[in-house]
């Protein structure tokens, strides 16, 4: 299998998102996670196509070469929605929630997800970027959604995944599992390209 040079590699996932954690099972890279807190503040001049790359190296950056281990192959991510060129980070709390929703209710968005893989020697990083169309919602939808699923670890307030993903996602232009969080068809061909580049027999 061509995916069998990834095997050669310690594959670090830096990311304590489960779906993350679950779309990497699903290509069935073997992986281990390991944490580390990240600001993730961005210069606000920054364009907002720019803003998902430049955290996802953020995060893969704040690791040290000997806090990994060796022949490591380091897996940073970061997901934002955007909308009317507004970034709609995490909720702060079920107001924030509420209305981030309302916003996306009856509109097109966009999902950028960024992602960089870094070596001891190499980094590179990509993005791609996914428009997802919502119905309108009602107020009693929303609340619904955000009392009974809790999306606040979520870009956006909602997960593609999840009931309001069943209920009011019309479409999706682009990979829809970059909308869960890794662009998956994306990453394996960038892994696969990494790890041949920078593999020593």
């Amino acid at each position: 299998m061509e995916n069998d040079i990834l095997r050669k590699y310690n594959i670090i996932l830096a990311s304590k998102s489960p779906r993350r954690q679950q779309l990497l099972q699903g290509m069935n890279i073997p992986f281990e996670v390991l944490l580390k807190d990240t600001d993730e503040s961005f210069p606000i001049s920054m364009e907002v196509h720019e803003i998902a790359e430049f955290l996802s190296i953020k995060k893969a950056m704040a690791f040290q070469n000997e806090e990994l281990p060796l022949d490591f192959l380091l897996i940073a991510a970061d997901t934002i929605v955007v909308i009317d060129n507004q970034v709609l980070n995490k909720p702060k709390d079920r107001d924030d929630a509420i209305a981030m929703l309302s916003k996306l209710s009856g509109h097109e968005h966009k999902v950028i997800t960024g992602v960089c893989l870094r070596s001891a020697n190499d980094l590179v990083s990509f993005s791609e970027e996914s428009a997802v169309g919502f119905v309108a919602l009602t107020k009693d939808e929303i609340c619904y959604y955000v009392d009974n699923f809790q999306p606040y670890d979520k870009a956006g307030s909602y997960g593609i995944q999840e009931w309001i993903g069943y209920i009011a996602i019309e479409q999706v232009r682009g990979s829809f599992f970059n909308v869960m969080g890794l662009p998956t068809h994306r990453l394996y061909k960038e892994l696969l390209l990494f790890a041949n580049k920078n593999y020593i027999i």
